[in-house]
C-alpha cells in the first residue's frame, strides 16, 4: 500500500502529526508481530510436546558474572569489574584508595 506523500508542501503541523501517526503505526505493527511470534513459539513448543513457560524455565539464565569486588563497609554490595562502576568504588577511588584493595579473595 503505497502513499504519494509531498513531505516539502507539507507544513510543520502536518508534519508533526504525520511523525506522531507513523510512530503509533510502528508501535502497532510490533506489538503484532510479537503477538504473532508469542503464537508461532507457543505452537512450535506444543507440537514437542512442552509448554512454551516449561521450555524457558529449563533455558540458562544469563549472569552477570560472579562478584570481582566487594565493598568493605557492606560485603553485600559487590561488582563484578564490569559495566559501570558502582558509586562506593568511584568514592574509594576518589579517596585515594586502590581498587585492588577491594579484591574478594
Amino acid at each position: 500500500m503505497a502513499h504519494d506523500v509531498n513531505l516539502g508542501e507539507m507544513s510543520r503541523d502536518e508534519l508533526v502529526k504525520l511523525e506522531k501517526d507513523a510512530q503509533k503505526a510502528l508501535k502497532s505493527y510490533d506489538q503484532r508481530k510479537r503477538t504473532e511470534a508469542m503464537a508461532a513459539a507457543k505452537e512450535a513448543a506444543r507440537e514437542h510436546g512442552f509448554a512454551l513457560d516449561e521450555l524457558l524455565q529449563d533455558a540458562p539464565s544469563k549472569s552477570k558474572g560472579l562478584p570481582k569486588y566487594a565493598n568493605p563497609e557492606n560485603p553485600t554490595d559487590t561488582w563484578t569489574g564490569r559495566g559501570r562502576k558502582p558509586k562506593w568504588m568511584d568514592e574509594k577511588l576518589a579517596a585515594g584508595h586502590s581498587q585492588d584493595e577491594f579484591l574478594i579473595k
